[in-house]
């Protein structure tokens, strides 16, 4: 994992290696997996991981937006963690939610934080430990800090950035971006219209990741972004339809490859594709 900007990115066998600490009421480390619902952790769950929902849990659902610092505070301090915990992320879709998760924990100031590569699926493929228990852990005072605006774009920041020709990187399927389709198959539609932001490049999130879900070495995630134009001496938005796909390349990009200025649009399409009079392309890109 060294050729990573940062040490960011742990392998299914380093979680293997400290499952016991996982499992430890002290608070120095915690695994999560994060999911869109439980039912695949209520299932199976690697030992000592915590399962949380990502809408009802990790989503004010009132606002349709990340929770409050207090109420993040309030969950991780339910759930057993401090500020300090080593944290590892992991779910299913090759970590789309647990990529969110990690976002949203930067958002709020926590240091610790990493994803485990490959996710869910990885570590089920390859045959490593799993339980159905669900561990108890006492509970801890989080203080979350923040919010860390830097990192992330609302609508305003999109129009700016379209004005000013900052690359937009639109992470949705080929079919999503063209405007044939308003959601990946299966999943809700959230939008009125299909479509793009005007000048947006489509690079999906898929195309960062191997056939097993782990990430592409650095050299190769450079040149996906650099042969659209994504280069890191300037400033890039990414996007998708909630924020969770845009999360992946946020991640590729500001903390595997270090790019300084990536911002996640985690209104993403549900929010563009539904405001009144705003600039939608549809089709190829030009």
């Amino acid at each position: 994992m060294s050729d990573y900007a940062n040490d960011v990115l742990v392998s299914a066998d380093w979680v293997e290696e400290h499952i016991e600490e996982f499992q430890d009421d002290d608070p120095a480390y915690r695994l999560i997996e994060v999911d869109v619902d439980t039912e695949a952790y209520e299932e199976a769950h690697a030992p000592g991981a915590i399962g949380l929902n990502w809408e009802t849990q990790l989503q004010d659902q009132t606002r349709r937006d990340v929770l409050s610092k207090e109420d993040f505070a309030d969950v991780m301090g339910e759930h057993g963690l401090t500020e300090d915990s080593t944290v590892v992320l992991y779910g299913d879709n090759s970590n789309w939610f647990a990529a969110y998760t990690y976002w949203q924990f930067k958002y709020y100031g926590h240091d610790d934080v990493k994803l485990m590569n490959g996710g869910r699926d990885y570590w089920l493929a390859n045959d490593y430990p799993t339980t159905t228990d669900v561990p108890e852990f006492s509970s801890q005072d989080y203080a979350a800090s923040g919010p860390y605006e830097g990192i992330r774009a609302y609508r305003t920041d999109v129009e700016n950035a379209m004005e000013r020709g900052v690359p937009l990187v639109d992470v949705r399927s080929p079919e999503e971006f063209k405007g044939e389709i308003l959601a990946p198959p299966g999943l809700q539609e959230t939008a009125q219209r299909g479509g793009h932001i005007p000048g947006a490049s489509n690079i999906s999130w898929a195309a960062t990741v191997n056939d097993d879900g782990t990430f592409k070495t650095a050299d190769e995630l450079r040149e996906l972004y650099e042969s659209d134009g994504v280069t890191d001496d300037q400033e890039v938005v990414a996007y998708c339809r909630i924020g969770e796909r845009s999360s992946i390349a946020w991640f590729a990009l500001h903390e595997l490859l270090g790019y300084e200025n990536v911002v996640n649009y985690d209104g993403s399409w549900t929010e563009w594709g539904n405001l009144v009079n705003a600039p939608i392309e549809t089709g190829e890109a030009e």
